[in-house]
Order: structure tokens, then C-alpha cells, then sequence
């Protein structure tokens, strides 16, 4: 059982430590971020109770909605509603880069009691497997979400802070759905998965040092 644990345990935490380490001009209260990281953990329980009742409950029986809609929708808006009350609203949250270790917390929190589960069932051997696609694009999701709740945070007089929390909610749901539809769609998924993740990650860690920048203008230009 420990081996399972650690091999549950390990990508979501390296993942994790990666985006806070990056943080290198006000890195936030450990603290606050591994509280982001339970209440991941502890989110994925009404998740999968809500989509419990979906399925089995509702009879909602279509295999777009079960595998697409519901996982992508239902779990993005949870996480970003836990994101939104418990460290966007928080006076620790005071630079836009936070919105993405947040958020990323947050994420790999939930991804990481689902790799748990899904080692606990299907056993270690789909551990890399399960490290380098889902855990990874929860942390993905995370990015995008954190990044356009910072910029909501810190909107300047031309942006419209409204648009961007809407935006920092609806990018993760569609790129989630398209992630799942990419499995569903195809029997060589491997080969737009990969690709499709690969261009995600690129884009989302230039979302990653444009945050960054802002968030070193921001501090230097503070009044002392």
C-alpha cells in the first residue's frame, strides 16, 4: 500500500513544488497552499457523488455527457468556486501569479485522490501512464484558471475583471472537454492527445512567466 501511495502522492506534489518554487518574489504561505491542496483533495468527493447521481440516479445515460460534459463542466466549476472563496478573496492572494499556485494546488489536489483511486483499482502499473496525461492536465487546467483569475484580480482600467473570471472558469471546462472527447472519439488517441497537451503546455507556461512579469511590475511599482 505505500508504494501505491507514493506513486499516487508523487506527480501531483512535484507538480505542485515545481509552479511554487517558481515564485520567487513573494512565494505564498506554505500554509495556504497545502490548504488549497486538501481542500483538492477533500473537493472530489461531491464531485463524485454529483456524478454518481447523474448516472445512476437521473438515468442520464449518455456516454457524451458521462465521459465530456459532466467530468469537464462539473469538475472545473467546483474547483474554480474553491479557488474563488477560499484564496481569491484571501489578502494573501496580492499578485497575479498567486492566481496560478492557487489554482494549481487546488487541481492537483483533486487529481491526485483520483490517481489514488484509480491505482487503488487498476493497480502501479498505470502509474506513468497516469502521471504524464491525467494528473498532468489537471496542473494544465490549473494554469488557465489561475492565470485569468490574477489578471481578474489585478484588472487594470481597461479590462474588464467580470469577463475574466467568466473566462478563467470557461477555458478549463472547454479544454477539459476536449481532452476527454479526444479519448472518446478516436481509437489512436495517443496521437492527438499527445500533441494536444504538448501545445496546451507550451501555451500555458507562456501563461505561466507573462503572470510572472506582471506580478514583478505589480511589486516594484508598489508605493514604499
Amino acid at each position: 500500500m505505500i508504494p501505491l501511495i507514493g506513486a499516487a502522492l508523487a506527480p501531483g506534489l512535484a507538480l505542485l513544488c515545481y509552479f511554487y518554487l517558481r515564485d520567487n518574489l513573494e512565494p505564498e504561505p506554505i500554509s495556504m497552499v497545502v490548504r488549497s491542496f486538501i481542500f483538492g483533495i477533500l473537493l472530489a468527493f461531491p464531485v463524485m457523488v454529483l456524478q454518481y447521481i447523474f448516472q445512476n440516479e437521473w438515468g442520464i445515460d449518455s456516454v457524451w455527457f458521462n465521459t465530456v460534459i459532466s467530468p469537464a463542466v462539473v469538475e472545473e466549476f467546483f474547483k474554480w468556486l474553491v479557488v474563488f472563496h477560499t484564496a481569491y478573496k484571501h489578502v494573501e492572494f496580492n499578485e497575479p501569479y498567486d492566481g496560478i499556485v492557487y489554482a494549481v494546488a487546488v487541481s492537483l489536489g483533486f487529481a491526485t485522490l483520483e490517481n489514488f483511486l484509480y491505482l487503488v483499482i487498476n493497480g502501479k502499473q498505470v502509474a506513468m501512464w497516469r502521471a504524464l496525461l491525467p494528473v498532468s492536465s489537471h496542473a494544465l487546467f490549473g494554469i488557465y484558471m489561475g492565470y485569468y483569475m490574477g489578471r481578474a484580480k489585478f484588472a487594470n482600467a481597461n479590462e474588464n475583471p467580470l469577463w475574466l473570471l467568466f473566462v478563467s472558469l470557461m477555458l478549463p471546462m472547454c479544454y477539459h472537454a476536449i481532452y476527454n472527447f479526444i479519448f472518446l472519439s478516436v481509437d489512436y488517441w495517443l496521437f492527438l492527445v499527445v500533441p494536444y497537451m504538448a501545445i496546451l503546455w507550451w501555451f500555458g507556461m507562456k501563461k505561466v512567466e507573462l503572470a510572472h512579469d506582471i506580478s514583478s511590475k505589480n511589486i516594484y511599482n508598489r508605493p514604499q
